[in-house]
Order: C-alpha cells, then structure tokens, then sequence
C-alpha cells in the first residue's frame, strides 16, 4: 500500500507492512549504487531519512520485521571485479540519530537495556563520522596481507594491491603487536586534494569527479594500483575486526594504540560522560565542519567500555553500543511541470511529481512521490491537515522539497505568491493509466476508515501488476535470476510469440524448452545473443533448486518479506507442510491456524493475508505449474555448536529479574533458539518470572516444561 506520507504513528499494520516492503526496495537499490558501483542517485540525507523512517515503523511494529530489512543488511554486495574477502567478523554499519531527543534516548537504551540507573557512570566517545569508504586491513604477525572493503557487511573486495599504496596506511608494524590485527576504518580524499585532482582534470580538458567521497572510492577500486597510488588518499583508523588478543580495554585506549602503532586517528575524538557534554561535543565539531579538510556528515557516538559493548552485544546489522548522530540536511525551491501515475504491484496508483531539476544537498533532484490522492490536497491519513487548505500541489506550482524526514525527496509545501493563474486543481484518475480499469479507494473492514492508497481493480489483466509480480519473483532476495531486469522481463511479457512469452513465474522455466523447437530464437534477437542467451538459460536452471524460505518470499504473499518468509519457513521446514497447513487453516480456526498466530513475528493481518492467497485458485494453479520445474529445500535449521537451546522455541513471562526481557531474548537467539512471544504446541520452554499470569498457565496445560530464571541460567550456561 503506497502510504509514504501518512506519520509513523497513524499507520495500520497493513499500511506498515506495504510501507516497510517499499522502503527495504528502495533502500537495497540505492545501497547498490553507492556501496557497489560508487554511483549514489540520492544524498546521504536522503538514504538516511528513508532508513529512519523504515526503524521508526519497525520499532512501532516489531512484528512486521523483514528479512531484507535494512535494519538486517550492511552495504551492498561486493563487486565481481576484484576477489571476494569474507571478513573474519562481520563490518557492520551503526543507526542513525538525528536530534538531540534520538540522542538522549540512545543513551537511556545502553542504560535500560543494562538494568542500570542513568547516573553519567557510563562512559561513551565521540568523533565525526567520516564521508568515505570503510575499510578492513589485517595484519599477521606485524605484516600487512589483506586489505578489504566492508562489501555487504559479511564478504567484501580484496583491494590489498591498492591499499599498499596509501601512505599512511603502514605495511609494517611495530614489534609485540598481537600475532593478528584487523584494523577498520575509512579511505577518504582530503577537500584539498579533492579540489587539486579537479583543477588537474580541467586543466588537461577531462571529465571532472563530483565530490571527494566518490572519487576516493573509486580510486581504490580501480584495477591498475598505478592509478590508485597516483590519487591522494587518506585513513583514519577507528575500530577493529579480529584480535588475536586485546592490547586495550575500552575504545579510546584502542584508538590510542592505533595511533601508537603509526594510523592516523581523528583528534577531535574525545570521551564523555554526559549526554550535554556529547550535545556540546556536536555542536563543536559542526562548528568546525567547514573548516576541516575532510567530509563529515554527523558524529559517532560509542560506549567506552568493551565489557559493556560486549553485553550490550548487537541486533542483525548494528551494534546496540554505537549510534551515527548525522547532520541535518537541506531544503530548496522548484517547480512540478507535470504529475505522473506509477502502478505498482499490488495495483497502488502513486502520484509522482516530475520536477525542474534542483541541487539539494550535493544531489541534483528531478523526481518527488506525492504519496496518494490525499497528500496532493494536504491531507494526513487521519483526515488532518498538513498544509493550508488551499496548499494543494498543481502542476506549474513553486515547491518546497525538503530531503530530510519520514520520506525524501518529498514536497513539502507550496509556495502560493508564485502559483500560475491558470493552475488548475490535480485530478486523481479514477482508472488504471495502465490496463484501463477501476481505481478504487478500498474501506479497512475493521476500522471502517478509507484507505490512503487508490488501487487497481484490473489483478493479473493489468500489465504493471504482472510484470511487477514477475520482477518482485526474480529479484536478488527471491529467486535472484541474472539477465532478468526490468528491461528483459517486459520484453518477454509483452511479447506476442508463445515461444518467447513470460507473464507468469512458471513460464521463466519452460523458456529453453520452448525456443529449442522454436523458428523464432531469442538469440538472433537484438539485445541477446547467443552468449547471453546461454548465460541466462545457465542462471534459470542454477535456481531450480532454492532455499524454501526464498520460494515463499517470491511468491509475492501480501505482507510477507524475508523476515516473515523465514520465519514460515523454520516453523513448517518443507513447503509441503507449510501449503498443507495454509490450506487447513482456511477457516481462520483450529489447530493450524492458531499455530500459524502463534508464530513471533506473525501478525493476524499476516496470517489472513497468506491464508488468502492459498483459497485463491489461480494461485494454487500457478504454484502447482512453478512446482513441476522447482524444487523448494527443506529449511535449514540453526545449529549452535553445544548450545542446549539450539532450534528450540522459548518464551518469557513474568517479571524478570536477573536481566531485562530484551537481554534475554538476544542471548537465547544468539544460542540459536527461537523466541516466541505465545505459548502453543509447538513451545518448547517457557521462562517464568514473578507475576507470570496467562502464559504459564497454558503452559502448564499443554504439558511444555517450564522453568524460573535461575533454572534458565543454569541450562544455557549463565
């Protein structure tokens, strides 16, 4: 459901769902153009704001997680130009803050989540948070072997040739180090030298780079470390990877031996205790911006000590002792010259705003979302207003684009002294522009309530829903087939020949079938070829056997992401079994269904939605064509190496008292068990403290063995 300008709080759970599938879509490709080919559309602003929007939902509704979250993912993945590294610990990347509240509530979460009084006996560091590319160097015994980008986090490119060629990067390091060093920091260009290699570009009549940041990560991917040593780049070594033994016991002592063992490390980094000395340290360091050499764009908080940061520990893709408090961005004024339709794959029709291009914030803007037919006349998913009544957004109107807040680029107000005289009021279609049907406002049956979203009525007959369905099945988090883009699947769809046609996902596997009794070969077609052909034929087949939880996500099920399609896929473990269930829970009741409600993270507008899509029989009949050319694997279930709980559901209840609820839940799923939050068949144990009411008591009832807090300690180990 397109509802990108309704505020985080008046979000249904169906609104939240539809959101947070938008918002893991749009990051995942904007992480691939500035992690992978150095070549970001948006400002950091702008992927910052859509991740802060993303975190802001999920906090809300914990439930609707994703598996391709962006709070579960790091960069984006490594190039196939250099030689994969996979990083002996993973590179995460931090949250984001972004105002002196979000601060303050960082640090109250590192007190809270250790059971501790906020009483400034915690200790955090504070540096900038540099503009470049993260990088990982490891040294064994005192010699530089490899030198690696962060990648997605878990593998990155092996660019040791290059980085040899940073002079400040020492290939040697002094006697008594640890027998193995990793250490992490960023690869930038100084403003000064950024502005000389222009100067020097210009002057020999060449393309000049656009900004520091880019032009340092593209100096260190280039292949030839000639041309990487010729470019001035720089390091600040600020964190670590693998240690064969700690020469310090809190991050700044880290830092200082860093520096002691010859890496430059920022000297403006300072450790505070108290949140307004951390304020005062911010404001400090953005008074300085302009005058340093290099490009920040916030500053890094981080708790002090290691002890703690290891109990703190660390959710999927950040660490919970570490936050990024970024800078804000900018504002500027444009014109909308026309207001296009997008359909998307559920049928939501979203307005965009074709706009004057404009520079904000380092990144020239073209396009806005407009949201939905009630964000162009300023009105909030709550009937509120969000701007003056007669601030409705008309083509011709002077506009406000902020790339800051819950969506960005985003009109933001209209200016009226230049609005045109002949501009006349926006009138939201009431049909598809695509296929021609109805476009309807849908009524939430629970609340009553208009849904913000208008959507076409058209299903499977509306081309944009097809091909958006086909597109969703082939992408990287589904069935990842290479040499299937957007271009190559509305080729196929839109073609009229049978031995060439894809409009459904059983069709993408019967395609070599088909041309090879065919007259018409896809080869001899422009913009094929036969070895492209024969790679893409290579890449279907190589995904005829998938992982389960990658077959349910592609199905394209209403609500259900990579969190959830994971979810499913380890409480059921073969597809046979979880399509049984969905059909015997049908009736919303009984055993199946409840076991289905059951499941941590599934919600009952999620389990409605995927029992819905199993009563529809066009589904059942292209599942069944899909599963005579696939075959779905059996889930993997984890395996902790001598965990007692490995693979085991847990709940807790009660009043804990030996550690927070949150701290229990992280260190049982880092032993490898499942945490639910209701009691079912299927629970294994139930962790009770005082006060435990309901849970318990069913417990007891289906016989699953229970136990108090110190007996839960003493199985897992304290």
């Amino acid at each position: 459901m397109s509802t990108e300008s309704v505020a985080v709080e008046d979000l249904t759970l169906e609104d939240a769902a539809a959101e947070l599938e938008r918002l893991a879509k749009e990051i995942a490709r904007n992480d691939a153009l500035y992690h992978g080919k150095d070549q970001p559309e948006i400002s950091d602003a702008d992927y910052d704001a859509l991740k802060r929007r993303n975190d802001a939902i999920e906090a809300r509704f914990p439930e609707l997680i994703r598996e391709d979250s962006p709070s579960r993912r790091v960069g984006a993945q490594p190039s196939n130009t250099f030689a994969p590294v996979v990083h002996s610990r993973p590179m995460l990347s931090l949250d984001n803050t972004f105002s002196q509240e979000d601060v303050r509530d960082f640090v109250a979460s590192v007190y809270r989540f250790l059971g501790r009084l906020p009483d400034n006996s915690i200790a955090f560091t504070a540096e900038p948070k540099i503009d470049g590319l993260s990088m990982s160097i490891r040294y064994e015994n005192g010699k530089l072997v490899t030198g690696a980008t962060r990648g997605d986090g878990t593998t990155g490119e092996n660019v040791t040739a290059n980085i040899r060629t940073i002079n400040e990067i020492p290939n040697e390091l002094p006697r008594g180090v640890p027998s193995v060093v990793e250490v992490r920091g960023e690869v930038y260009m100084a403003k000064s030298d950024f502005m000389a290699l222009n100067a020097q570009m210009e002057a020999e009549g060449k393309q000049t780079y656009v900004n520091p940041r880019n032009t340092a990560a593209g100096s260190l991917r280039q292949l030839d470390a000639k041309v990487t040593a010729s470019r001035k780049l720089r390091f600040f070594a600020y964190a670590w990877g693998e240690m064969s033994e700690m020469p310090a016991d809190t991050q700044m002592g880290m830092v200082e031996t860093f520096k002691s063992w010859g890496f430059p490390v920022n000297p403006l980094m300072k450790r505070l205790s108290s949140v307004d000395d951390i304020l005062a340290h911010y404001a400090e360091i953005g008074l300085e911006r302009p005058d340093l050499d290099y490009d920040i764009d916030g500053v890094v908080y981080k708790v002090d000590s290691l002890e703690l940061q290891q109990r703190l520990g660390f959710r999927s893709r950040s660490p919970r002792w570490a936050t990024a408090h970024k800078f804000p961005a900018e504002q500027a004024f444009t014109i909308v010259e026309n207001i296009d339709i997008q359909v998307g794959r559920t049928g939501a029709l979203t307005p965009v705003a074709r706009l004057t291009p404009i520079t904000v914030g380092g990144v020239v803007v073209t396009n806005a979302t407009l949201h939905n037919e009630d964000y162009i006349r300023g009105i909030g998913n709550s009937g509120e207003r969000i701007r003056e009544e007669e601030h409705d957004i008309r083509i011709g109107d002077t506009v406000i684009v902020q790339r800051a807040g819950d969506v960005i680029p985003q009109v933001l107000d209209v200016v009226m002294e230049k609005r045109p005289a002949e501009a006349e009021p926006y009138q939201f279609p009431k049909v598809c522009p695509v296929c021609g049907s109805h476009a309807v406002r849908e009524r939430h049956e629970k609340t009553g309530k208009l849904d913000s979203v208008t959507r076409c009525t058209g299903g499977f007959i509306c081309r944009a829903q097809a091909t958006e369905e086909l597109k969703h099945f082939v992408s990287r988090n589904a069935f990842d087939i290479e040499g299937l883009g957007s271009k190559q699947i509305d080729f196929f769809f839109e073609n009229e020949d049978p031995a060439l046609q894809i409009r459904t996902a059983p069709d993408i596997f019967t395609l070599e079938k088909r041309q090879a009794s065919s007259l018409t070969k896809l080869e001899n077609i422009d913009g094929f070829g036969k070895v492209s052909v024969g790679k893409l034929y290579a890449a279907i087949n190589d995904r005829r056997s998938i992982a389960l939880h990658r077959f349910i996500y592609a199905l394209g099920i209403r609500h259900v992401g990579e969190t959830t399609a994971k979810l499913l896929a380890r409480s059921y473990g073969t597809y046979e079994a979880f399509a049984a269930a969905m059909k015997e829970a049908a009736t919303l009741s009984g055993d199946a269904w409840n076991d289905l409600n059951a499941i941590e993270g599934i919600g009952e507008v999620v389990a409605r939605a995927i029992v819905e899509f199993y009563k529809e029989p066009r589904n059942i009949e292209v599942i069944g064509r899909l599963l005579d050319e696939v075959r779905p694997q059996e889930a993997e279930q984890p395996v902790t190496a001598g965990s007692p709980v490995a693979g085991k559901t847990v709940v807790f209840t009660g009043s804990l008292e030996k550690f927070t609820r949150e701290e229990a839940k992280a260190r049982a799923e880092s032993l490898g068990a499942k945490v639910a939050g209701s009691v079912s068949k299927k629970t294994d144990i139930v962790v009770a403290g005082p006060g435990a009411g309901s849970k318990l008591d069913k417990a007891r009832e289906l016989g699953v063995q229970t136990m108090d807090e110190d007996e839960w300690l003493a199985l897992i180990g304290g």
